[in-house]
């Protein structure tokens, strides 16, 4: 399976972590959110293995804070879903699949050489 990286195509964030991707040679595909939509158990599976959606949306972002203080309170899966949905600039920027499934959020240099150790490293 192909490592998924899940974004948005103006997010320079994820620009960084694509360029990353492709200078160490790591296939991988990317999907804009923004333009082919999470379905909403996707999202729910994200949520529970990065420990909630609290820490899958970004509060920081300009999307959050330009919500209005009625909708920065989703109490159930369901009405998370419903707000991501309408606003998939929630969600941290990228989202990393990895062949086995597991789950990350954000780039890193760092980070993204613990997740794909370069062939050298790997051989080792």
């Amino acid at each position: 399976m192909t490592i998924e990286v899940y974004g948005l195509d103006t997010c320079s964030t994820c620009d960084k972590a694509r360029k990353w991707l492709d200078r160490f040679g790591v296939a991988h595909r990317f999907v804009d959110y923004r333009a082919q939509r999470v379905p909403a158990d996707t999202l729910r599976a994200w949520a529970a293995a990065v420990g909630g959606f609290d820490k899958l949306v970004n509060r920081s972002g300009m999307t959050w804070r330009n919500l209005a203080p009625a909708r920065k309170d989703p109490r159930s899966e369901a009405e998370w879903t419903l707000l991501i949905k309408e606003y998939p600039a929630l969600v941290r920027r990228p989202v990393v699949v990895a062949a086995d499934g597991a789950i990350s959020l954000g780039f890193s240099d760092a980070l993204f050489k613990r997740l794909f150790p370069p062939a050298s490293a790997r051989k080792a």
